[in-house]
């Protein structure tokens, strides 16, 4: 046994010393090399988007080719533009008022716990955050996804390589053990864990600093005067996008009662199928979840008729999407739960107040911390939401499962990372991103003119 720690110990260290040589090279490197790199990266994986759906298709089995092609293509195009022209080395701030000049420095070497529903793009933007920040990576992949991530390293080590930079900046762990990710974690400066929440809390206890996420359970409220012929079909391809594996995707719709009817029939014109029939219900919820009220792994990223089939339920060949009436909250019925496959669970409200009780108790039982989804025409009511509802994000009017992590048209930081507060065990209630990789230095100069209050300016409101 203390052989085989002492090995593990030694074969993570040698990822260590050769991250740490590269990152001290890199590190010298102006900030336009510096994001020349990032622009490489990002670059490499949309130019081999369709390559790289196919690879997770087949090594994971989870999700769709299509939605995975728009997948990489699009998050690597989001997330350089909101990282293209940022400052992230040397002096990035001077304020003038405060007598504060602010530096940023690289924390050193990242290391990255990936997921094998996001397989590609979570290594693509751990590694463009880190290296914005002047750091080198390392990347410990689920061991269901170890080709297709280790591939898209291979392609970004290649372009690091062509731009004369150390390979070494992004590097993959090739033996996969709990061993070796627990010494690589505890042996890096900063980890990253995007993935079960087991991953999660024990990034949190390696002795290091940490970035992790909580789980998914979005809440979709929609409001009174909304126009639900353009609302439903937003829902729709959240919910179904990649086959509904997306943690920012939709999982309740929660409407008012007068209108709940017209909204299950815009779902049954989008290629819904509903479920109002008890035991019919009752197969699904069978299918979907284990006798604990865990998600069966045999539905994530599953396809609709695969649901079905698992179900034993006999749906149209063209439904799109499985909408189930649940018989209360996620404390109550299961089907208020995350559900990564492209299914949702169907709420009628008496009153606004009424619909956010919904959403909260449903987060209560799983995602507290994470998003919720509002489609609205009243700035009250979304406040109101605002205030009540313990989520990091709430997305409005948009399709969540696309905008949550940041888009264009959001002012959102593009990220494939969502933090979840203290709520979901989190260190960090917002989107991941190079800010939080950097160390800055705070330069405090002498204000000998600024104004020393009184007493009674002091104590008083």
């Amino acid at each position: 046994m203390e052989d085989a720690i002492a090995k593990s110990e030694a074969y993570i260290q040698g990822y260590i010393d050769a991250a740490r040589k590269a990152q001290a090279v890199f590190e010298t490197k102006s900030q336009e090399e510096t994001d020349r790199a990032v622009l490489a990266i990002a670059k490499v994986v949309h130019d081999n988007a369709e390559m790289l759906a196919e690879l997770a298709i087949q090594e994971t089995g989870m999700g769709n080719y299509d939605d995975k092609v728009l997948k990489n293509k699009n998050k690597a195009k989001i997330i350089w533009h909101s990282l293209k022209g940022k400052k992230s080395k040397g002096i990035i701030d001077i304020d003038e008022a405060a007598g504060i000049t602010k530096i940023a420095k690289p924390i050193g070497v990242v290391a990255a716990i990936t997921p094998t529903t996001n397989p590609i793009v979570t290594p693509m933007s751990n590694a463009m955050f880190a290296l914005k920040g002047g750091n080198a990576i390392i990347i410990t992949p689920h061991h269901k996804s170890v080709k297709c991530s280790g591939e898209t390293v291979a392609l970004m080590r290649k372009v690091l390589a062509e731009l004369g930079l150390p390979e070494d900046l992004i590097q993959i762990i090739d033996e996969h053990s709990r061993e070796n990710t627990k010494n690589l974690i505890s042996m890096a400066d900063i980890v990253i864990a995007t993935g079960g929440m087991g991953m999660v809390k024990a990034a949190y206890s390696s002795g290091r600093p940490a970035l992790g996420v909580g789980a998914g359970n979005v809440q979709c409220i929609i409001d009174r005067g909304v126009d639900i012929a353009a609302a439903v079909p937003k829902i729709i391809t959240g919910r179904i996008f990649d086959n509904g594996i997306i943690c920012s995707a939709e999982q309740s719709v929660i409407c008012p009662e007068e209108s709940y009817d017209a909204v299950l029939a815009e779902f049954e014109k989008n290629g819904g199928y509903v479920v109002r029939d008890a035991s019919e219900k009752e197969k699904f919820r069978n299918a979907i979840f284990d006798e604990q009220g865990h998600i069966s792994r045999h539905v994530v990223g599953q396809s609709v008729s695969a649901i079905a089939e698992l179900a034993k339920a006999d749906i149209p060949a063209d439904t799109k999407i499985i909408v189930i009436e649940a018989d209360g909250t996620g404390k109550e019925d299961v089907l208020g739960k995350e559900k990564m496959c492209p299914v949702i669970a169907a709420y009628k409200y008496k009153d606004f107040a009424d619909g956010v009780r919904i959403a909260k108790e449903n987060l209560e039982a799983e995602g507290k911390g994470h998003s919720v989804s509002i489609h609205s025409n009243s700035k009250e009511n979304i406040e109101y939401a605002g205030l009540a509802l313990p989520v990091s994000r709430f997305v409005i009017n948009q399709v969540c499962a696309s905008s949550a992590g940041g888009s264009f048209f959001n002012g959102l930081a593009p990220t494939n990372t969502l933090g979840c507060g203290s709520w979901g065990h989190n260190s960090i209630s917002e989107n991941l991103t190079y800010t939080h990789l950097i160390n800055v230095s705070r330069v405090a100069y002498n204000m000998e003119s600024n104004h020393v209050p009184s007493d009674e300016e002091l104590w008083s409101l």
